[in-house]
């Protein structure tokens, strides 16, 4: 019986690579890899002839059980594009798979772009939240961000280049102009760790057109802030994107209202529909007057 490794390889330069990792791909007798194209790069860098199958979002159901009956006859590398495989990468549902079935699964550390854009962020490292990749729609973002904003957490994540000025101003909206680190291409030729607040990195990104592959640390809610300065919130601008109006927030509070609903239920659909705080909500609600 065979072991399934999960195994770290380079987010970028290919020298990051650990020695018990080329070891366990040599010594394999099957690598699933995210993309067998790009996987073999890495592999004949190194002079590694392990046969590749592909194991990516779109067939990890379908090669389950091809996995699976692989174990049975010996060690299985998994390896994802770039980092560590199984966060915010396929792989989830074959380590439950390969638990479930008896099989050891041995993790094989080494780069993950996460911990390294986090540890050259400056910000504090002591505690934090990997939200991996943020969601594509601007309610649904807002919706995540207004969950994590009360945190004292810093806050990590991955965004694609088309969607990180859009994320920027989501962030600013709704987390308020917070110190941020956008860092791209890590470990690559051009990488680049930008400091600075939430705004100053909105307004850089909305003139020079990102590339490349990013990751985001925000800091967490600082000590000593309150809910009381959270409906602050409510009124930050970013250029050419404009968070609800405590006016807007209220007009559909009233239409709520006159269909029948409490202030709690009306405070949670609005919420959700403009991915805003559910508390922050219900204070305009109360504001409304004491017909509310």
């Amino acid at each position: 019986m065979g072991s399934l490794f999960l195994v770290a390889t380079p987010i970028g330069n290919l020298e990051d690579i650990t020695l018990r990792a080329l070891r366990v791909l040599r010594e394999c007798q099957l690598i699933a890899a995210e993309d067998t194209r790009h996987t073999r790069t890495l592999l004949d860098h190194y002079q590694i002839t392990t046969p590749c199958i592909s194991y990516h979002e779109h067939n990890k159901l379908a090669r389950r059980d091809e996995i699976l009956a692989a174990l049975s006859a010996g060690d299985v590398a998994l390896v994802s594009d770039a980092g560590t495989p199984a966060l915010s990468d396929p792989g989830f549902e074959l380590v439950g798979a390969a638990i479930g079935a008896g099989f050891p699964v041995l993790p094989v550390p080494g780069p993950s772009a996460p911990v390294a854009a986090l540890v050259a962020s400056g910000l504090p490292t002591e505690r934090f939240a990997f939200v991996g990749f943020l969601p594509r729609r601007s309610a649904d973002r807002r919706a995540l961000l207004s969950e994590m904003a009360v945190l004292r957490l810093t806050l990590v994540c991955f965004e694609a280049p088309h969607r990180l000025v859009d994320a920027l101003a989501d962030m600013l909206a709704v987390l308020g102009d917070r110190r941020a680190v956008v860092a791209n291409d890590l470990t690559k030729r051009f990488e680049e760790v930008r400091r600075g607040t939430l705004a100053e990195l909105h307004g850089h990104f909305s003139v020079q057109r990102p590339r490349g592959e990013y990751t985001l640390v925000v800091e967490g809610l600082a000590p000593g802030t309150g809910r009381k300065r959270d409906r602050n919130r409510l009124h930050v601008a970013v250029e050419g994107v404009e968070p609800p109006s405590e006016a807007e927030i209220a007009r559909r509070l009233r239409l709520l209202r006159e269909q029948g609903y409490n202030g709690s239920t009306a405070a949670r659909a609005v919420a959700r529909e403009l991915g805003l705080q559910k508390s922050l909500v219900y204070q305009v609600w109360l504001s409304l007057g004491s017909d509310a």
